[in-house]
Formats: structure tokens, sequence, C-alpha cells
């Protein structure tokens, strides 16, 4: 029994280690049409937002549903897309 305690706490204490490696050349997420960076990097910069601050953005995605990506604004001003994730509409109004 020590033994299982011991070994399920040393994965507990690698797996915050394990899931901050990531493999060279590892894309993330791409983006698509409708995404503020899909033809590249937009020609106006975010001056004002601080750097490292993130914000969301809402598109239809390429299936027709809505969607919302996050984006962080990095040192030099561009963009880095985090995530997008698809947004389920309530079909019935009323959050029921």
């Amino acid at each position: 029994m020590r033994q299982l305690v011991t070994a399920s706490l040393a994965l507990a204490l690698a797996l915050p280690a394990l899931s901050a490696c990531t493999t060279a050349g590892d894309p993330g997420v791409q983006p698509i049409p409708g995404s503020i960076t899909y033809s590249g990097q937009p020609r106006t910069k975010l001056t004002k937002a601080p750097i490292g601050s993130t914000f969301t953005h809402l598109l239809t995605d390429e299936y027709g549903r809505q969607a919302e990506e996050v984006y962080r604004i990095q040192p030099d001003r561009s963009l880095k897309l985090l995530s997008r994730r698809r947004i389920e509409v309530d079909d019935f109004g009323g959050g029921f």
C-alpha cells in the first residue's frame, strides 16, 4: 500500500512538469477562415493592450457552427492563437 501511495505521489508531482513539455515545431491551433490571423497578422497593432493579455474572438467555424477563439498579445504585439472551442447554442433559450 505504501508503494502505491508513493507511486501516486510521484506521478502527481511529475504531471505538471510533463504537461509543460511541447514537441519542437508543434503548430498548436491553426487559424481557419474567420480567424483574426487567418491571412497572417493584422496590419494594425494593439498598442494599448498589455503584453501577455488575452482576448476572445467569436466566429463561425468551417462547419457553420459558432466558435470562440482565445488570442494572446505577444511581446512584439503580434497575436498568438491559443485555443478554439465550439459554442453550444441553447435550443430552448431559457438556460434550463
